[in-house]
């Protein structure tokens, strides 16, 4: 990081650390009790994290009295804003007769139920309590559905935590070989065995990918990727290519997983729908919950079967203490009965608003930027080449995300740490406008620091 940068990093952090002196005091008594002060890494940011107070509507609200609009939205999951109050209502009434049983509950059916009919992959479901427990058991049933073992990622892709897709998600561009496969650990002691067991493969490549999935057609049992890729900015996939990995799993009888925990919320039948390729399963998380521990895998009839104890193909125990629970079945069915239609139409065509204007902020003041995104969806790269795959999007550069991230957040706007974000249905074009206007501003002084 040059001066000038360095200088500009310099003086965000110290309005910052000025600014919430209760949450630093908050994080270094954490410390005491939780390996970084939290328990969960992505709500680090540096120099240390706010801590909530309350949240409502667009906004979150810290312990130091500061108010922050907020486009992270738990990782685009609060696609109604904070404390919506048909949500509130709802988990009020339900927490007085139990948050937890050993037996079913009608919202269970009612959740399923709205998801099987709007999204096209799905013909049975089950909830799980995160998209790691759901990418989980989806892989599971691939590989008992097939009778095969291998499975197949992508360069970049994140699709929870288990160790077999915790492989090549985060590398170091040091740490790259000419080829994606064999995949990198993503920590130390990780088994070996797990790198031979999961082919990687570059994104939008066609030529390369049929290479990799024809010399392990015999042995791999499906294919999991996200449709609109989350880590690279909400990058959507190309068509083609998406096409094409739909075709070949067909005809080797791969099963193709969509990972679609984040790109549900494009429209009312996810990432699937608006680009017309169907998966033969679909794992959910984020928006379906309402707010709260959510996940869920769904597929073909024939697929699920699997997970069924009065069936003769049943080979999967699936068990889970919270799997289900009344708490957040209902605040699903709450959430998933206000998106209308309308919504989708109005988060998205504001999604392609900001886009737009976010780029002809960058053109203008001549600043190398590579706006992604789709739908509601939106990330800001500070990267000269245009992003197509891992390799390409980890050309950004660090040292400005840092900076752009740290200005906006003294503005009292929150992104994700690598400058990404959502819209939800309560924001407007007075929120868009507040964003851009804030671009442009950092934006001016990172390009007399930089160039």
């Amino acid at each position: 990081m040059n001066e000038k940068l360095k200088n500009l990093l310099d003086l965000e952090n110290e309005k910052y650390i000025n600014k919430t002196k209760n949450s630093y005091i908050k994080h270094q008594t954490s410390q005491d009790v939780m390996p970084g002060g939290n328990t969960r890494t992505t709500q680090w940011m540096d120099p240390y994290p706010f801590f909530v107070k309350n949240a409502s509507g667009l906004n979150i609200h810290d312990i130091d009295g500061n108010n922050y609009l907020d486009f992270m939205l738990n990782a685009t999951t609060l696609i109604l804003g904070h404390a919506h109050p048909e949500i509130v209502r709802t988990l009020s009434n339900q927490i007085k007769e139990g948050t937890v049983y050993s037996a079913p509950t009608d919202g269970q059916f009612k959740l399923a139920d709205i998801l099987v009919n709007r999204i096209p992959s799905i013909e049975k479901i089950r909830f799980t309590n995160s998209g790691t427990e759901a990418t989980m058991m989806a892989i599971m049933a691939a590989r008992s559905y097939t009778r095969k073992t291998k499975i197949a990622k992508f360069e970049g892709g994140y699709h929870g935590t288990h160790d077999h897709v915790s492989v090549s998600v985060y590398p170091k561009k040091s740490e790259l070989n000419e080829s994606t496969h064999p995949g990198i650990s993503e920590y130390s002691s990780q088994p070996k065995s797990i790198l031979e067991d999961v082919i990687v493969m570059p994104y939008n490549d066609i030529e390369k990918t049929k290479e990799l999935i024809n010399k392990y057609k015999d042995d791999l049992s499906c294919i999991i990727l996200e449709p609109i890729i989350s880590n690279f900015g909400y990058l959507p996939l190309d068509l083609e290519f998406l096409q094409f990995i739909r075709d070949i799993t067909t005809e080797l009888n791969i099963v193709l997983i969509f990972d679609e925990i984040q790109s549900f919320r494009v429209s009312n039948g996810g990432a699937q729908e608006a680009f017309n390729i169907i998966p033969d399963m679909t794992t959910l998380g984020k928006v379906i919950g309402g707010g709260l521990p959510i996940g869920a895998f769904g597929g073909k009839d024939e697929i699920m079967d699997l997970f069924d104890p009065t069936s003769k193909n049943f080979d999967i125990a699936h068990a889970g203490t919270f799997n289900g629970n009344p708490l957040t079945m209902e605040a699903g069915v709450t959430v998933m009965n206000n998106l209308k239609q309308n919504d989708f139409i109005s988060m998205n065509n504001l999604g392609e608003e900001l886009r737009k204007q976010l780029r002809s902020v960058f053109d203008e003041i001549d600043l190398p930027v590579q706006v992604t995104g789709y739908a509601s969806l939106f990330g800001i790269n500070f990267n000269e080449n245009k992003i197509t795959d891992y390799r390409s999007f980890i050309n950004n550069n660090s040292d400005i995300a840092k900076v752009f991230f740290a200005y906006l957040r003294n503005k009292g706007i929150l992104l994700q740490v690598k400058n990404a974000g959502a819209l939800n249905t309560l924001m407007t074009t007075n929120e868009i406008d507040f964003l851009v206007d804030s671009t442009r501003e950092i934006a001016i002084q990172i390009k007399e620091a930089v160039y």
